[in-house]
């Protein structure tokens, strides 16, 4: 028994190691390959860096990283807002109000990604918009937000509803119960929520490529007009982005942690 145990134990780890294998290599290829001296993309020429400095003198990276990290921060900053005010006023509604509401919430995310850039790309027509970067960010928001509610909703059930009328019963104002008292309460949910909006808004391409104009592209646009021809600078901006997304990912874990052991040196000082 023992031995079949440990067979299973032991298959179950192989599995594993090869799964982690097959997610990561591609991501560990690009990065090896975004210091290859050469143009080759299967075979190793010397160490470069070459193709950054190609990349950081190409005005069009250049430019698509800059409003795909701008558009990525304000629409996930907007949508995290929304999402959350939303989700806590509809915690207070009528439940035909909050089911209808729930259901149309639903509509972006289940809705596949070419029928709403198609829909998008009517609507902006249709109010003769120029389309560019208020577009893109309007677009951005509004596929973004519907993922801040799913994840702030969940939240907020599980609170007291009486949780508010407690703080505004010993003396908080509504605007001080809401800060002070709901939404710390629902800070995780709203960090996992801005953190998917952050991805969504950041990986976005068919929704992208359909609302935008005027110069305006972000890497997944860029990538894709540069993939018809061999170019080692998309190595160096992939690498690029999954260190960003690193940074990014590093960041929100460590805040809490921080925040965490700050919390337990004021409890052990006031003690």
């Amino acid at each position: 028994m023992k031995e079949i145990n440990a067979k299973k134990g032991l298959g179950s780890k192989i599995f594993m190691i090869l799964m982690m294998i097959f997610f990561y290599a591609p991501i560990v290829y690009i990065i090896v390959f975004s210091f290859n001296g050469s143009r080759s993309l299967t075979h190793l020429d010397g160490f470069s860096l070459r193709w950054y400095e190609k990349m950081f003198n190409d005005k069009t990276m250049m430019e698509s990283v800059f409003y795909t990290i701008v558009i990525a921060v304000l629409s996930t900053a907007i949508s995290t807002v929304v999402g959350t005010i939303t989700s806590i006023g509809l915690s207070k509604s009528k439940p035909v109000l909050k089911k209808t509401v729930e259901q149309i919430n639903n509509f972006p995310v289940m809705n596949p990604e070419i029928v709403t850039a198609i829909g998008l790309l009517m609507f902006f027509s249709a109010l003769s918009v120029n389309k560019g970067f208020v577009t893109l960010l309007l677009a951005h928001v509004m596929f973004c937000t519907p993922y801040v509610m799913l994840s702030v909703t969940p939240k907020l059930r599980s609170l007291d509803p009486n949780l508010a009328d407690a703080a505004m019963d010993l003396g908080a104002t509504p605007w001080q119960a809401l800060v002070k008292v709901i939404v710390p309460q629902v800070m995780p949910g709203i960090i996992s929520g801005a953190l998917i909006a952050f991805t969504m808004s950041f990986d976005d391409f068919v929704i992208s490529y359909f609302v935008t104009g005027n110069g305006v592209s972000n890497i997944s646009i860029l990538v894709y007009t540069m993939s018809k021809r061999v170019n080692p600078s998309i190595n160096a901006l992939s690498t690029l982005v999954i260190f960003i997304i690193t940074a990014v990912l590093i960041i929100v874990n460590i805040i809490p942690v921080l925040r965490d052991r700050r919390r337990k040196k004021l409890q052990t000082e006031n003690y």
